[in-house]
């Protein structure tokens, strides 16, 4: 099961900059205004990234997982955030939060630092019997700080560090398109 969400991650992470390299060359002069020295652009709010994250929810260690995230906004961003975390000690975690993100040098900026909130709840189940409704869960809420680097004006790299409740801290590197 781990390696095949492992194949999975690394098949959606590579899929968007292949796709959307080639489909950018050619309608970029006309759909888009592209400021270079600012790295801004005046269309396209919503974004879409996948991500391994890894987080200190078991009490043996690091978990490790993986994320879809949604978003819609330039300045600032609403969207959710699915994580399944796996633990050594044989313990899955689902996270479903919502995410209210920042970005801290303009709001049109779609690159550089940002700031994110991050809540909702987690589900804890034995691994191979993963049942919704869950036995045990909790609310989680956090802080993320990180940095999109943007590429060709629609594929971005975000690495970021979160730290939170009931995980201590954690760390991602997204890979998306914003449309």
């Amino acid at each position: 099961m781990k390696k095949l969400f492992i194949i999975f991650v690394i098949f959606f992470i590579t899929v968007p900059l292949f796709v959307s390299a080639e489909e950018f060359e050619d309608d970029y002069e006309y759909h888009y205004e592209f400021d270079e020295s600012e790295n801004t652009r005046q269309s396209g709010n919503f974004w879409i990234a996948i991500s391994p994250d890894t987080a200190l929810y078991s009490t043996q260690g690091f978990a490790f997982g993986g994320s879809l995230s949604l978003g819609y906004g330039s300045g600032s961003c609403i969207g959710l955030k699915a994580t399944w975390f796996f633990s050594e000690e044989g313990i899955d975690t689902m996270e479903l939060c919502f995410i209210l993100r920042f970005y801290m040098l303009k709001g049109d900026v779609y690159s550089g630092p940002f700031l994110q909130f991050l809540g909702g709840p987690s589900i804890y189940n034995r691994a191979g019997s993963f049942e919704i409704p869950s036995n045990s869960g909790m609310i989680s809420a956090g802080l993320s700080f990180g940095w999109r680097f943007l590429f060709f004006n629609r594929i971005f790299v975000e690495p970021s560090v979160r730290g939170g409740y009931p995980y201590l801290f954690g760390a991602s590197i997204s890979t998306g398109v914003s449309f």
